[in-house]
């Protein structure tokens, strides 16, 4: 016995030696730096034809730590015009001292209706997070018929909605550049940068430093077993021996309850989430003219992953209440039953994965090995769900209200998420509380890896495991301190 217990701890070591390895494979690069895009606005109407001597002034925030790029949306009359155009980045608005970036660009090279992006390569501009900078923009030689125009705005295209946006004021000349509500508006900018990040720096003192503790802890749980002793470790690896029997049986019973008297059984996992991603994607492509990029894998994706918080919420907070009669007669540890209907709905969430990769295949979304850190995310969900679901348990034997506001709450949080949304509609000043919401954080981690390609940043695993452990804990903690009341209130 003590001989296998120290193979158990060397296969756990080992397993963590490789993942940590394997981790750094496949997110490497995103741990070290991180670059994106943003656009701020979107096109309303143009300034007019960009003549000879015009000047215009915009500032602007970055959000990056290192601006990288900065694009400007041009329209150019379906014409090659051929006026210079001068662009320079200051760091105050009156151009003191020299320019952090000036570039000049022939108009002939623009194309109408895009996005013309000045690359800063070497002249990056660094420790940009946060500040103020100023673009200026002007006319070397052109005329009227034979010039560029520039678009601007003053808010955000949500399908065939406009979302408002705070923006700095556009000046043309000297002078504002008002909507008809006499709004300020801003140029259609698209911001180009990268965000640094420690992890990535110190990734393997981080992961020495893990391997360490790990082999601390399997040393301590190896003396406390040797010595009888009680420890966390132990405990739950005793229970779930000693119980698997039963926990095998609850959730085949579970799974087996919800399929039962069904013409198509377990087709039902598959069918359930395509026939409301169907019904969906008609009306949000279609009626709201949705214009997300691989619009179908991301609605399915926010599909799945609801539906699975949604199903194991839902079954643990019968759990209590449903297991009355096994829990007046046999002593069980009371926490089995809320997981045992977690791990059943585990069961229909991979088999809702087989249809969102088939759906990855027709739209030809290339899948790259960032997909092997989808298991991350979807344990980040079980545990989150698992954490709610105990609450949600414990509530229900005391106030059988419960379920009742649970569904109305459920329903509150399902369009507070964006499903079959783009998060571009919530105003900028509310983002920060918007993304507060756990199944947001999740969605999106599982976004990033399947339509992306890539593997996030460090802050999003960070926000994953925050919002899967607190409520975890959270719910341990109350359901612990109330499971002996459990047998006199069900």
């Amino acid at each position: 016995m003590k001989n296998k217990a120290i193979r158990v701890g060397i296969y756990v070591l080992i397993a963590y030696l490789i993942l940590g390895l394997l981790f750094h494979f496949i997110a490497g690069d995103s741990l070290r730096a991180t670059a994106d895009t943003t656009s701020p606005v979107s096109p309303k109407a143009v300034l007019g034809e960009f003549v000879e001597k015009d000047t215009i002034k915009q500032p602007f925030v970055c959000e990056y730590d290192s601006l990288t790029s900065i694009g400007v949306l041009i329209g150019t009359n379906a014409r090659k015009n051929s006026d210079t155009i001068h662009l320079s980045i200051w760091d105050n608005p009156n151009r003191e001292g020299e320019p952090l970036y000036q570039s000049s660009v022939n108009a002939e090279s623009m194309k109408d209706n895009t996005t013309y992006v000045w690359e800063l390569g070497d002249k990056a501009i660094q420790n940009a997070a946060g500040k103020t900078f100023y673009l200026e923009l002007e006319s070397e030689n052109g005329r009227k018929g034979n010039s560029i125009s520039l678009y601007y705005g003053n808010t955000i295209n949500a399908g065939r909605f406009s979302v408002a946006v705070d923006v700095f004021p556009l000046e043309v000349n000297g002078e504002p550049r008002l909507d008809d509500d006499d709004n300020p508006c801003s140029l259609c900018l698209t911001l180009g940068g990268i965000d640094y990040h420690w992890v990535g720096t110190y990734y393997w003192y981080l992961y020495g430093g893990g391997a360490l503790l790990l082999a601390l802890y399997i040393l301590y749980v190896l003396h406390c077993k040797k010595h009888e002793k009680k420890c966390v470790a132990l405990s739950l690896i005793n229970s779930m021996l000693k119980y698997r029997f039963l926990m095998k049986q609850l959730v085949a019973r579970d799974f087996k309850t919800k399929y039962k008297r069904s013409v198509l059984g377990v087709l039902w996992s598959f069918l359930n989430p395509l026939l409301t991603m169907s019904i969906q994607f008609v009306i949000f492509s279609t009626l709201f003219k949705s214009d997300i990029d691989n619009f179908v894998v991301y609605l399915l994706t926010g599909i799945i992953c609801f539906n699975f918080f949604s199903e194991a919420a839902n079954m643990c907070l019968m759990s209590i209440i449903g297991n009355a009669t096994l829990i007046n007669k046999v002593y069980v540890p009371k926490y089995i039953y809320p997981l045992s209907r977690s791990l059943s709905s585990g069961i229909n969430l991979l088999l809702s994965l087989i249809p969102l990769l088939l759906m990855l295949l027709i739209t030809k979304t290339p899948i790259t090995p960032a997909i092997l850190l989808l298991p991350f995310a979807l344990i980040m969900l079980f545990l989150f769900s698992y954490g709610v679901g105990l609450i949600l348990a414990t509530m229900m034997v005391f106030f059988r209200d419960t379920q009742f506001l649970w569904n109305i709450f459920s329903m509150l949080l399902m369009y507070l998420t964006p499903i079959f949304y783009p998060e571009t509609i919530i105003p900028t000043q509310f983002l920060w509380l918007y993304r507060l919401n756990p199944m947001y954080q999740i969605i999106t981690f599982v976004r990033t890896i399947l339509i992306e390609g890539i593997s996030p940043g460090p802050a999003a695993y960070l926000g994953c495991i925050l919002v899967a452990v607190i409520p975890l804990l959270i719910g341990l903690l109350i359901f612990k301190k109330n499971e002996d009341k459990f047998v006199l209130n069900i």
